[in-house]
């Protein structure tokens, strides 16, 4: 009976429920008084109406239960789109029910505090507890509360609470970080990481200090301009004593210096006074500051003059022959001129994005590291080696300087032309090979003339037992012509390894022209005209012949090949054509010196040599190194570069002066090449007459003579020895030194001693050196396939003379009775 009156209490609570249990009591009672009526029973009639009384509160039960799922079904509350409406951005919200239960709670206060606690039971300490407590009754009972500060070590929190819901069941508390929680953010951020890094890139050097002006963090840009080192923290040092104002009041690093650029500086303050929760007036002073260089261009910062300054910069770097690029802070191509396109084989194509695509993949970071460094900081300078990915063999030097107050321009890249630098270490190597090449001639040429003589002299003593009409004669004859051949072939190989000096003599160019003539014609070939031209009243000069007929040589030689290259009249490249070289003289004089209005040539008394051909001239662009060592415009290998340059020194060395330019028409067309040399007057003795050399006429030695022979090719020996003993002398032949100093030594008596000079074991002057120790007087005759002027010039021996391999029979026949000759006429006049 207890549960159905409390079952009957529930039901009572509403007004419906009342009307009801109204409604079961009357018919509870009009059932028992019928009954009691019927049985005269007051005990059944009780009975009866507690049965009927149980059923209707089942049927009620029954019917309330029945309505009471679809009444929570529509009350019960959708919490994900509560959790969605909650969620803003740094504010963490929490709501909680009458059991102080944590209902629903967004990211932001989840990542604060968790879900293990609700407000306001919260892990604080016990005032911020109890503080939490008051807002939460104040809260229920007045329907919001709100707190300023929720001091904690770590955080200082703003709160807010609202009491809500259909039964206003419910409080949403509302936690907002103070702005002094701002102001830590800043204080704790590390501006040497990434974004320090980023300012820094923006052309922006960040940091921040306290109210005392000491630096509390900076950025790495910061640091690195201010001290030199990127990874200087400078904490606590006064921020001011970075800097320095002019007398304009221009902001600049005070490492810097004026060679920096001006700053601007921006000061933000990281609090206010109202918004920190502290009193009116007071300011903790952290700040922000920034430092914007004032050159570089931030959206539209930098004015039209800075613009037109940095075009007329550019309008100027672009004439510079001196290759130049300017690059901004991040590297980025800005501008380059012709000559820097060139030196990267980039004429045409235009510049990259970045100076790191010019460069081979091993350099790319080191560049990049240097731009960097160069764009930032003081306009410091510098240079490094880079191979470019146009010649990855050759590496070149690339300067780099910062430059500043240029808008975007940050670095200026210099990139010299390196071709002619890679051109001199080419021509160094080409030295290098040529006098390997000139050793390697001369010891060929050595050996080769010992055979040549062997050959040559055999051939002499054959002819003198065959007269001309024999089936041999010509058979001989002809072997000796191409031994003598041969012997012209080595002598141009020893020009390799030879030096020669100049033996100036006065002479008139006709006379030259005329002598070196019938050669040049052999080299032109019959399809190009030689055409000789000489002026009158020539003054004569003073030059060295064989060495001006060389110039000539040269000169004709590359005329020749311009007009067999080039074809001038139709031919094609490669076909020899119809062509015409001219040599002229000329004579000028100093007042028509005046009137040429050159600078290079002085106003003398001039005779003019002219070398021009009709070939396809010479371009432009080569005109300027056309006498350069090494330089030719002929295909690898076919061509040592030192004809002109050959012609350019000796001239020069003979106090001429020598000119390259092209021959056009009237209509402005070139027709050929012109070379023109000015060899100024010789005003003295008169030019002697060169005079042919003659070969002295084969004579017996009337007295005869004692010959000490020493050669170590048995070929060479044998030859020398039938020539000589066939003149008339006694020849004691020696196969080596060792051999002709122990003939000399053992007493014997010899008139002249006709030596090899290389020769294996003791050579030709030591064995001479070791003689006249011996016989002081003895006459020295040397026998060699080198050259004489170097021979001479390594041979320190009084007394000495000389013949050149391959010789003939009588050639070392009619030496040796020369040397005689002069040994005795030197004798009698000693006695």
């Amino acid at each position: 009976m207890a549960g159905v009156s409390n079952e009957i209490a529930q039901i009572g609570d509403s007004k419906s429920g009342k009307l009801m249990l109204v409604g079961v009591g009357g018919a509870l009672a009009l059932s028992a008084l019928v009954l009691f009526l019927a049985t005269s029973s007051w005990v059944l009639a009780g009975v009866y109406a507690a049965g009927i009384s149980v059923l209707l509160l089942g049927v009620v039960a029954a019917e309330r239960l029945a309505a009471e799922p679809a009444a929570a079904e529509l009350a019960a509350p959708d919490w994900s789109v509560t959790v969605a409406a909650i969620e803003h951005h740094g504010e963490a919200v929490a709501i909680t029910d009458r059991a102080n239960r944590l209902v629903c709670a967004n990211g932001n206060f989840v990542d604060a505090f968790g879900t293990e606690s609700a407000p306001p039971s919260m892990p604080f300490e016990r005032p911020q507890l109890e503080a939490m407590s008051r807002l939460a009754r104040e809260a229920w009972r007045d329907g919001m509360g709100a707190l300023g500060s929720l001091d904690m070590s770590e955080n200082d929190w703003a709160i807010a609470v609202t009491r809500a819901g259909r039964g206003d069941d419910h409080l949403i508390w509302r936690f907002t970080r103070n702005i002094t929680q701002v102001r830590d953010v800043f204080a704790d951020l590390d501006l040497s990481g990434p974004f320090g890094a980023m300012l820094s890139r923006a052309g922006i050097e960040a940091a921040i200090t306290r109210s005392d002006g000491a630096i509390r963090s900076v950025s790495a840009g910061f640091a690195e301009r201010a001290s030199g080192d990127e990874a200087a923290t400078l904490a606590g040092q006064d921020f001011v004593s970075f800097l320095r104002a002019d007398d304009r009041d221009r902001i600049f690093f005070a490492r810097e210096g004026r060679a920096g650029t001006p700053q601007t500086l921006i000061d933000v303050p990281l609090s206010e006074p109202q918004q920190a929760g502290l009193p009116p007036g007071a300011d903790d002073g952290s700040s922000l500051m920034l430092l914007i260089d004032s050159g570089v261009g931030i959206g539209s910062g930098w004015d039209g003059s800075s613009q037109a300054g940095v075009a007329q910069l550019e309008a100027l770097l672009a004439q510079l022959p001196l290759g130049l690029a300017m690059t901004d802070r991040d590297g980025r191509f800005l501008f380059g001129n012709d000559a820097f396109l060139r030196s990267v084989d980039r004429e045409g194509r235009g510049l990259p994005a970045f100076p790191t695509d010019l460069v081979t993949r091993e350099d790319k970071a080191a560049l990049s590291d240097a731009v960097r460094r160069h764009g930032r900081g003081p306009a410091t300078s510098g240079d490094m080696a880079v191979r470019l990915t146009s010649e990855p063999e050759e590496p070149v030097s690339m300067g780099l300087a910062g430059v500043r107050g240029l808008g975007e321009a940050a670095v200026l890249l210099s990139l010299a032309d390196s071709s002619e630098e890679n051109q001199l270490k080419r021509q160094v190597a080409q030295a290098t090979k040529m006098q390997a090449v000139g050793q390697l001639a001369g010891g060929v040429a050595h050996d080769f003339n010992n055979v040549l003589t062997a050959i040559i002299g055999t051939c002499d003593l054959m002819l003198l037992r065959h007269t001309p009409g024999d089936s041999d004669y010509d058979d001989i004859q002809q072997i000796r012509a191409n031994s003598n051949r041969a012997a012209s072939l080595t002598r141009q190989l020893l020009a390799f390894s030879r030096q020669q000096t100049l033996r100036p003599e006065i002479l008139q160019l006709p006379d030259v022209v005329s002598e070196v003539g019938p050669l040049i014609k052999r080299l032109l070939g019959e399809r190009i005209d030689y055409y000789v031209q000489h002026d009158r009243n020539l003054g004569a000069v003073r030059a060295d012949p064989q060495q001006l007929e060389q110039v000539i040589m040269n000169l004709a030689v590359n005329a020749r090949d311009a007009i067999n290259d080039k074809g001038p009249h139709g031919g094609k490249a490669g076909q020899a054509a119809q062509g015409r070289i001219s040599l002229l003289t000329r004579s000028l004089d100093s007042s028509e010196v005046v009137k040429l209005g050159s600078e290079v040539l002085p106003s003398a008394d001039y005779t003019v040599l002219i070398v021009q051909d009709n070939g396809g001239g010479i371009p432009t662009e080569v005109l300027p190194k056309l006498f350069e060592p090494f330089f030719t415009t002929k295909e690898q290998g076919k061509g040592t570069g030192l004809g002109l340059s050959t012609a350019y020194g000796i001239v020069k060395q003979s106090g001429g002066f020598i000119f390259a330019d092209n021959v056009t028409d009237s209509g402005g067309r070139t027709t050929g090449a012109r070379f023109t040399i000015y060899f100024p007057v010789h005003h003295g003795e008169a030019p002697r007459k060169r005079e042919k050399a003659v070969t002295e006429e084969s004579s017996e030695w009337s007295v005869g003579g004692r010959l000490l022979l020493v050669e170590d090719e048995d070929m060479v020996r044998v030859v020398a020895e039938r020539a000589l003993a066939r003149a008339g002398y006694e020849v004691t032949a020696c196969p080596g030194g060792e051999e002709g100093l122990a003939a000399i030594s053992s007493g014997a008596e010899f008139d002249l001693v006709v030596s090899d000079v290389v020769m294996p074991g003791m050579d030709g002057p030591a064995m001479v050196r070791a003689i006249r120790q011996l016989r002081p007087h003895i006459p020295v005759l040397f026998m060699s396939g080198y050259a004489e002027e170097n021979l001479r010039s390594e041979i320190d021996i009084p007394d000495m003379h000389f013949i050149a391999k391959p010789f003939s029979v009588a050639a070392i026949s009619d030496k040796v009775g020369a040397v005689m000759r002069e040994a005795k006429a030197s004798s009698s006049a000693a006695n």
